[in-house]
């Protein structure tokens, strides 16, 4: 991809993300992902309707007058997105390639993050470490992040979820909100990320087409795994196939669910022919209501 396409495309996410936060996410963003504590603010005089709990006695005993200790929410947050960039990303059979549909969402979570004044920060991953970028606040910050997936040339081809998150485990101290945007087309990561979700607020993000979850009638094609590149040819025309593959398609995804689900992880399923937008309002405002109970 050339330079001025690069520019044209970031141009354009930017445009569309920026629209969509101001339009839709900003408030739900707010509600749902708030400060990790409180700070100091000011010492004031005691008024009617305040709490004696939060008299300091310290400065009322020199002022001879009842004075308060006036704390605020510590608002800001490090947004932290973990990016599968693996070659199974760069599939798309409707309106959008897995890839494309991956960076507009992390466009339009970073922006959201940003209006609030959070930190936003990424690591892009294969079957190993691609890219690592700190938190950082600004419209810079998340701009950077749309260049660097968009210009990224992986090294690798395959899919490391396990080796990404104990990554980020390591590196991450303090507690931050972690968006696992991936297809999820791997295993053996369930116990690291339940790790990882014990330390930080995570959320998976499943960026999936509809080729992956039903078989076109379409007679004989051959398949071409992206990641180790074999090779399969099968006759589409079977109806006997194309339900089978119906069938495990959709037992691995109650599969999925189910493990997300037993590890209190909440995980939003996107197909590349559908309007995120649509599933992210869904998510944001089905959390919120939870957390309201």
């Amino acid at each position: 991809m050339e330079a001025t396409d690069i520019i044209k495309r970031i141009r354009k996410i930017e445009i569309t993300t920026r629209n969509l936060v101001n339009e839709l996410f900003s408030g739900e963003y707010h509600s749902l992902f708030k400060g990790q504590g409180l700070e100091f603010s000011e010492v004031r005089e005691y008024q009617d309707g305040d709490s004696y709990r939060q008299i300091d006695w310290n400065v009322s005993a020199r002022m001879g007058a009842p004075y308060i200790k006036k704390f605020e929410e510590t608002r800001e947050l490090n947004v932290f997105f973990l990016i599968d960039t693996s070659a199974s990303t760069l599939f798309g059979t409707r309106h959008y390639l897995k890839s494309e549909m991956i960076t507009e969402i992390a466009g339009v979570l970073s922006f959201s993050a940003l209006s609030n004044n959070d930190k936003v920060g990424m690591l892009l991953f294969t079957d190993q470490i691609e890219t690592y970028i700190p938190p950082r606040k600004g419209k810079k910050a998340a701009l950077r992040l749309l260049r660097d997936i968009l210009y990224h040339q992986p090294k690798g081809t395959g899919t490391d979820i396990n080796m990404a998150v104990e990554y980020i485990y390591r590196l991450i101290k303090k507690r931050s909100i972690i968006f696992v945007i991936s297809d999820f087309l791997d295993s053996d990561y369930e116990n690291s990320l339940k790790l990882l979700a014990r330390k930080h607020d995570v959320v998976a993000l499943r960026v999936i087409d509809k080729a992956e979850m039903e078989l076109p009638k379409a007679g004989l094609l051959q398949f071409s795994d992206p990641e180790t590149g074999e090779k399969l040819t099968v006759n589409t025309s079977s109806e006997k196939i194309r339900t089978r593959y119906r069938e495990l398609a959709l037992q691995q995804q109650t599969a999925l669910e189910e493990r997300f689900k037993r590890n209190q992880i909440d995980l939003v399923t996107i197909h590349t022919d559908e309007s995120y937008t649509k599933e992210l309002m869904k998510f944001f405002k089905l959390r919120i209501k939870r957390k309201n109970r």
